[in-house]
């Protein structure tokens, strides 16, 4: 009997051990852990962003203004030259020989008037003594007027074989870097067809883009309230860096906007003139544009990689005092070296999740350690943060002129 009731006991020990291990008896499942900071409180201006190219301030093709035989070239392949240098020799016998026998039609038709004219006054005496008459005097008269003109003609064309005896040197227009010669001497070059070489001068240098007109329109509306600083905006200040820079080193400002935008396109042309004295800028090289976007404000800065993209909205995750996950929808402004503006939607005391983005969902509570977002992301330029490029502003244009 007792052996009897001792198995009993022990049988319903053991069911209440199983029941203990079974589905209702497991330990709550651990909270998911995130990091939390607060934004940071920065005073920055936005840049907007551009892709372009470099262009010459001018450029010309040299072609010569004479045919003839090419005698010299006066320069080396690439190098700088100046204003009115000689580059190219044309053979200029035949056109000095034409302007020696220019030279002395001229004074024979010279010796022509000389003696018409003299002849003009013989006539007006013996017209006076009347011993000849009317007619003859006016054929004199005619006689001179002809020997005039004619003299006229002569020396034009003096002129113009001078000309093109000068024309068989062939000079620069205008100081900058030379291409290289595309005709040997000794070749036979013809005249306003054959092109010699080409110049272009890089100092200044203009770097071209094309913008938007949603961009457009916002410099416009901007310069028409006088939100934008007014001392920045008279400047149009530019900063360019290269494809294989990543610090906008390049100085400039702006020169000129289209008068009209390209309706196929919806973009308007846009120009920044670059000082390059030392000639490293080279027309057709691309680059990177940053123009000044708005005046100074007061705005929040997250990571970026904790700004989630919800269909049409950008939203960042907040933890509250009791743990729990809420979502924030933002306004969101450039990025700043890995920081995202944040005009609107947040405040300085969020606890915003910076790290664990993906196990957090609204109404969920978690376990929120406390991090910091790096300041020293943030770099400065003249007391103002600026943003590199954003896809968002890869097309804008400035018209603040």
């Amino acid at each position: 009997m007792t052996t009897t009731r001792y198995g009993r006991f022990a049988a319903l020990a053991c069911c209440i051990l199983a029941s203990g291990c079974g589905p209702h008896g497991k330990k709550p499942a651990p909270l998911p852990i995130v990091t939390v900071a607060t934004p940071v409180h920065k005073r920055v201006v936005d840049w907007d962003d551009y892709v372009g190219h470099f262009d010459a301030v001018d450029q010309v093709d040299l072609r010569p203004r004479v045919s003839g035989y090419l005698q010299s070239v006066g320069f080396k392949d690439g190098q700088v030259v100046r204003k009115g240098q000689v580059l190219f020799v044309i053979d200029p016998r035949p056109y000095q020989a034409a302007l020696d026998l220019a030279k002395a039609q001229a004074a024979r038709a010279q010796a022509t008037l000389d003696n018409a004219r003299i002849a003009l006054t013989r006539g007006k005496t013996l017209l006076d003594a009347r011993a000849t008459s009317q007619e003859d005097y006016d054929n004199r008269q005619a006689a001179e007027k002809q020997a005039a003109a004619d003299l006229e003609a002569a020396q034009a064309q003096v002129r113009s074989s001078a000309l093109n005896l000068e024309f068989t040197s062939v000079t620069a227009p205008l100081s900058g870097r030379v291409s290289d010669r595309r005709v040997a001497p000794g070749n036979l070059v013809t005249a306003d067809v054959t092109v010699l070489t080409s110049i272009v001068d890089a100092d200044p240098i203009r770097f071209s883009f094309e913008g938007s007109e949603g961009l457009y329109l916002k410099y416009q509306r901007e310069n028409s309230d006088g939100s934008r600083n007014s001392s920045r905006a008279a400047a149009n200040p530019v900063e360019i860096r290269l494809q294989d820079e990543s610090d906008y080193r390049w100085k400039g400002h702006m020169e000129f906007v289209d008068n009209a935008l390209n309706t196929s396109a919806g973009t308007i042309r846009g120009r920044a003139v670059v000082a390059n004295p030392n000639g490293f800028l080279t027309p057709g090289m691309f680059g990177h544009m940053r123009l000044l976007g708005s005046g100074a404000y007061d705005a929040l800065l997250v990571p970026d990689q904790a700004v989630v993209s919800d269909q049409n909205n950008q939203i960042v995750f907040v933890v509250g005092s009791d743990g729990e996950v809420a979502r924030k929808i933002i306004q969101a402004g450039p990025l700043m070296n890995g920081l995202r503006v944040v005009r609107a939607g947040l405040s300085d005391t969020d606890r915003v999740i910076i790290d664990g983005v993906q196990r957090a969902h609204p109404g969920q509570m978690v376990d929120a350690r406390a991090g910091s977002i790096n300041e020293g992301a943030v770099k400065q330029d003249d007391g103002l943060a600026f943003s590199p490029p954003s896809a968002a502003a890869a097309t804008a244009v400035d018209s603040a002129r």
